[in-house]
């Protein structure tokens, strides 16, 4: 899987973000600007020491994260989509990508892509979830969608057994 965070602003976020793409063999794609420096301590801090293991590319801007990936078919992250995230099927190596906290994916790109535009069903009046907490809840369910291919069957105690 490809996790996109268009322009992130929160490094904690990305942090958190990086680690969940780890623990699931996904991919963290980051379009500039960021709101942040990779050397930032809250990065670091959140990402644990898993940060340096995390497979991240950064791009320019969105036409550059296009033409380095060969123009993918992108899913959208908006809590203005029409679709729910669970009315989609995800390729094994889709492309799932996520806006800025502060604004989300700009409307010219969702009306661009209506289609690929997908949210998370929230309560009314709530404007957005945790951007981290979003990219886990789209993330997980792609991953199921595709029978959580390579992943462990049974977990594990530490002391006793099952």
């Amino acid at each position: 899987m490809n996790i996109v965070l268009l322009e992130p602003e929160i490094a904690s976020n990305t942090g958190n973000i990086g680690r969940t793409c780890l623990a699931t063999g996904s991919k963290l794609h980051l379009i500039e600007p960021l709101g942040f420096h990779l050397d930032d301590r809250n990065l670091k801090r959140s990402g644990m020491d898993y940060w340096k293991e995390v497979d991240v590319e950064r791009y320019i801007n969105y036409r550059d994260f296009l033409e380095k990936n060969g123009y993918p078919s992108v899913f959208m992250a908006s809590t203005k989509a029409q679709k729910t995230y669970t009315e989609v099927s995800y390729e094994e190596d889709a492309y799932i990508m996520f806006g800025r906290e502060s604004g989300g994916i700009p409307e010219e790109l969702l009306l661009e892509n209506r289609e690929k535009c997908i949210r998370i069903p929230m309560l009314t009046g709530i404007r957005s979830l945790n951007l981290s907490n979003s990219v886990a809840i789209v993330l997980y369910e792609a991953l199921r969608q595709n029978g959580f291919k390579n992943f462990e069957k049974t977990g594990e105690l530490h002391r006793l057994k099952w």
